[in-house]
């Protein structure tokens, strides 16, 4: 197969079957998959001090290209886990979107029209490398992450104080036990099927073609990566594309076949090699992966059941369009392991891990509404909704109020977590972008003299930021951060180009969590208020009932 290389990795006999050593029967987390979303929380948790043991049916990164369009907060958190730099390196940086109506361009739409940021709004990068980057971080952290390919969890016990998990291997089968499992096993969760948990939501019966393309020539007009989608082409009838460069020369081409489509026969080279040459015309190619699907948005009811903790696309699933699979699953570990760390450590009571449940079925939720519509505006059910579609597209081109209608994918970014238990008031002097609950925004700053970005100095830890004249107190287990402050005996950053100023406003101060969500902000910061904010996080209190 052209392209990557997929080298498998090493399988070994577990130490509790060789006889030799001694093996560890007892972890404080075991994590269920090793694709993108276990692997990052593997790594998210060694950070933290805390061990695991990863363990996956498989042995060779996921087949194909899969996920493939990475958002810019998915990419600051990569950064604080240590392959964000890399990933950027590698990826393709896009941020202009066309749309098409037939061979009329509708419009187009720059999704990062502000600078100052370090990561760009997407890059477009294969799940493979995102996996094997992560397995080689993994790999440098082995007092902390036991690794183990072609182990299989096969059973489990909820034991009420731990989980026992039954595992098969190619040199036999053996029992460990967790105080914690991360349930990582994607869509068709084995586990979640085991434990009978519904799984609600909308079955869409339209069938679609994935292909991987390898070309040394650009399909597009221009040499700027862009995302290219189409309504009703040419080239495809009545039905809609979507086109994205990847690394590699390879181009990700999405076509819709429509539910009356045989995936069988849809999947052949004789079917696929005529549409991919209607789209490029004469310009030679090869097939790298092909894949046809229908898919789901759905959901569990609850994320939390017990010391089963589900993250990722065993929790939730949506359509392709948008990009909400794997950058929402990084947003659950984000998410989740910071609050199990606490948990593990004694620092905080388990009721935290139900602030999980909460936030991220809440925008789980949020990323499937986004998801839907826009599957059903790609693919309208009847010839009003037709009729409408299309009018709108007519509109856009020419009319900006309805280029707000058109929805092709809304691309992934983080949602607000304002009003959730663990979030406070907002004290500030009102002038400022961040508000309670978002998520924090970056900004180029110097530290000692030296350029650096907002975000990689404020994530991981609770933070207390401060932004010009306002004095910040000292509070244990919080650090300090000051922006253009002076004689003060705690870390300080100098914004030379105003614009963490601009975001932040003159004379406020922000309590970030560790996921970097802001907790409070206030005009006059005080240290009671703030002891008081991380004693509920410790031992949350919940006002209304959790979804």
């Amino acid at each position: 197969m052209p392209g990557y290389d997929y080298k498998p990795f090493e399988v070994t006999p577990p130490p509790e079957l060789d006889g030799e050593g001694e093996a560890k029967t007892r972890y404080p987390v075991a994590i269920i998959g090793a694709g993108p979303i276990g692997l990052a929380a593997a790594v998210d948790l060694a950070t933290k001090g805390v061990p695991s043991i990863v363990l996956d049916d498989n042995n060779v990164v996921s087949i194909g290209s899969r996920a493939i369009c990475w958002a810019k907060r998915t990419l600051e958190i990569f950064d604080r886990l240590g392959i964000g730099e890399r990933m950027l390196a590698k990826g393709v940086t896009w941020k202009t979107g066309r749309l098409f109506h037939g061979s009329s361009e509708v419009y187009n739409f720059d999704l990062l029209p502000e600078e100052g940021h370090k990561y760009p709004a997407f890059i477009n990068l294969q799940q493979y490398y995102v996996e094997q980057y992560l397995v080689e971080r993994a790999k440098e952290f082995p007092d902390l992450i036991d690794l183990r390919f072609k182990n299989k969890v096969v059973e489990h016990q909820d034991n009420g104080d731990h989980i026992t998990l039954q595992v098969e291997t190619p040199f036999g089968n053996y029992e460990l036990k967790a105080d914690y499992t991360i349930v990582c096993d994607g869509a068709g969760s084995p586990t979640r099927k085991r434990m009978g948990l519904p799984f609600d939501g909308q079955t869409f019966e339209e069938h679609f073609l994935i292909a991987d393309v390898e070309m040394e020539e650009s399909p597009f007009e221009t040499q700027v990566p862009e995302r290219w989608f189409w309504f009703e082409p040419e080239f495809h009838s009545g039905q809609s594309a979507l086109l994205h460069k990847q690394p590699d020369n390879i181009y990700r081409i999405d076509l819709q076949l429509g539910p009356e489509s045989d995936p069988k026969l849809e999947a052949t080279e004789e079917k696929v090699f005529p549409r991919i040459k209607a789209i490029v015309g004469d310009k030679p190619f090869k097939l790298d992966w092909m894949s046809v699907y229908k898919f789901r948005c759905a959901k569990l009811e609850r994320f939390v059941h017990n010391r089963m903790l589900f993250v990722g696309d065993s929790a939730h699933v949506v359509s392709p369009f948008g990009a909400r699979g794997g950058n929402g699953g990084i947003q659950d570990v984000d998410n989740i392991c910071w609050k199990l760390a606490a948990v593990i450590k004694g620092e905080a009571d388990v009721s935290l891990l139900e602030t999980y449940n909460e936030e991220r079925v809440h925008g789980s939720a949020e990323n499937i509404l986004n998801s839907s519509r826009a599957t059903n505006f790609m693919t309208p059910k009847s010839s009003i909704e037709h009729l409408f579609r299309n009018e709108v597209l007519n509109l856009s081109s020419k009319m900006p109020f309805a280029r707000k209608l058109i929805n092709s994918g809304r691309l992934s970014v983080p949602c607000s977590l304002e009003a959730k238990t663990l979030q406070q008031n907002d004290e500030s002097n009102g002038i400022k972008q961040v508000q309670v609950g978002d998520v924090v925004l970056d900004a180029p700053v110097k530290a000692d003299g030296d350029s650096t970005w907002l975000v990689s100095q404020v994530q991981g830890e609770f933070t207390l930021l401060g932004v010009g004249d306002v004095e910040l107190p000292d509070v244990g287990g919080v650090r300090r951060i000051g922006i253009n402050q002076s004689n003060v005996n705690y870390k300080t950053l100098h914004d030379e180009e105003g614009l963490a100023t601009r975001r932040y406003g003159e004379g406020n101060a922000y309590l970030l969590r560790p996921d970097g969500h802001v907790l409070a902000i206030y005009k006059s910061p005080d240290a009671g208020k703030i002891r008081s904010v991380l004693d509920h996080i410790s031992n949350p209190i919940f006002e209304k009932e959790v979804a």
